[in-house]
């Protein structure tokens, strides 16, 4: 019988550009230019600095750009500007019953693939919709969260086989690459509880790095496990559970069916940061006002961020914790009025007033609620004030939801305030123009969407 990852290759393989409808390819665009809005506004963040010592200390010979400028190995540079576009966690999410994931973390492995191919905007955006495709799908029939693996599991398919399009590997080839990267990179869920580290913002990048490698690996001859899907302590066998997809019925619709950030925050926070500010601004109350906060909202949002299953959100001193404590999230939005990256520098994240409002607030699952997860995104606020008024907010969905998508201009605007810092506006508008046409981008005309920025860190660094 022939396996899966057989099946899977064909699929990749086949995928042709005249398959993405006009509405998938904006769709596609808007992604892409969200994505390297968040990867500008990463400069200098936590790791990045340690991330490009790095690249500077090892080197690689000079085939893909970095962002901000410079040039390495495709495997590093995957690993490099994939680490830009998730720091932040900014970036997009893909919302399963019981898996949520950000397939945007393939750009940066697609983008080095394409480039090192000398590849144009078509390429690149047939590609990505392929990894979106595989990564989504994966996690709607193959959820491993419950099971203790990361999310970044299902992904290592997905980059594999995006970078694998990108490349223009033959059916064999495709089907080698994608087995190595399942059978090599089952990752583990610690990566996402308890105390949390810089590991969460580089999982991904790594899956991308190592898919992007093993990939060039497969393009010169080397195979992997043919049955890594279903054979003797395969994939299902020892990860997944079984599970069945028919990989040549399936289309390229996913990338539309991911949903964007408005807020810099987990992506299931967003509604309730939405109600929150909305419910200050309609009853003008102030956060020293707050008796107590309680927050009801769906079982998953409550077990990742609400101090579930997956360890407690009260305790919050670095980034990397504060992203994920819907406490501190709720109590900086309040205080500030919104959230974005510098409601995580470590300043914000120690004062006195977000730390003791973030303990006033309450986080439960209801019932009702996560069963209406995924196709809505609920909570319910309920502030307690100390005159003893009770204030109520009832959410749906947010700003940036699939029944409330982002447009082009949205996009637009979240890209320029957050590479701001980082670029001059005509380099902005030469970007966004850039993705507003991607598909007449011209076989090597992508490294104009990396280079060119002026970053701290980067003032050593080669420019192109």
């Amino acid at each position: 019988m022939e396996t899966m990852s057989r099946q899977l290759a064909r699929f990749v393989v086949g995928c042709t550009f005249e398959q993405l409808t006009p509405l998938i390819r904006e769709a596609t665009k808007i992604r892409v230019l969200d994505s390297l809005g968040c990867a500008w506004g990463a400069a200098g963040g936590g790791p990045i600095p340690l991330l490009r010592r790095q690249i500077e200390d090892f080197g690689g010979r000079p085939r893909c750009t970095l962002i901000g400028g410079g040039r390495t190995a495709p495997d590093l540079a995957a690993f490099y500007n994939g680490a830009r576009v998730r720091y932040l966690d900014f970036n997009d999410s893909y919302l399963a019953p019981r898996e949520t994931c950000h397939p945007s973390d393939n750009l940066g492995a697609v983008l080095a693939a394409a480039e090192y191919a000398r590849a144009g905007g078509k390429t690149l955006m047939l590609a990505l919709a392929v990894a979106y495709q595989i990564q989504c799908r994966l996690s709607d029939v193959a959820p491993v969260r419950a099971r203790g693996f990361d999310h970044t599991t299902q992904g290592s398919y997905a980059a594999a086989a995006g970078v694998a399009k990108a490349l223009g590997l033959d059916e064999d080839r495709t089907a080698d690459a994608i087995a190595m990267a399942g059978t090599a990179l089952n990752a583990l869920r610690v990566t996402r509880t308890g105390r949390l580290s810089h590991w969460k913002g580089l999982a991904y990048p790594f899956t991308g790095f190592a898919a992007t490698h093993l990939a060039f690996l497969a393009m010169r001859g080397v195979t992997g496990p043919p049955e890594v899907f279903e054979g003797n302590k395969g994939f299902m066998d020892a990860v997944a559970g079984r599970f069945e997809i028919d990989w040549a019925a399936e289309g390229l619709d996913r990338i539309a069916g991911t949903i964007i950030k408005k807020y810099n925050a987990e992506v299931h926070s967003q509604s309730t940061i939405e109600g929150a500010l909305e419910l200050q601004r309609e009853t003008g109350f102030q956060p020293s006002d707050i008796e107590r906060l309680e927050i009801e909202i769906f079982d998953v949002a409550y077990n990742i961020i609400g101090g579930g299953e997956e360890g407690g959100k009260q305790n919050v001193a670095t980034k990397e914790e504060a992203d994920h404590s819907l406490p501190y999230i709720i109590a900086a939005a309040l205080l500030d009025g919104t959230i974005m990256p510098p409601q995580y520098e470590e300043a914000r994240i120690r004062r006195e007033d977000v730390q003791s409002l973030l303990r006033r607030i309450a986080v439960r699952p209801r019932e009702d609620f996560s069963r209406r997860f995924p196709g809505e995104m609920p909570c319910r606020l309920v502030a307690t004030l100390r005159d003893g008024r009770v204030l109520e907010k009832e959410k749906r969905d947010y700003e940036g939801f699939l029944t409330r998508p982002t447009t082009w201009e949205q996009a637009a605007g979240k890209f320029k305030r957050l590479s701001a810092a980082a670029l001059s506006p005509d380099r902005q508008s030469a970007i966004i123009e850039i993705v507003a046409g991607l598909e007449k981008v011209r076989a090597g005309g992508l490294p104009r969407l990396l280079a060119g920025g002026k970053e701290p860190h980067d003032a050593g660094s080669r420019r192109q």
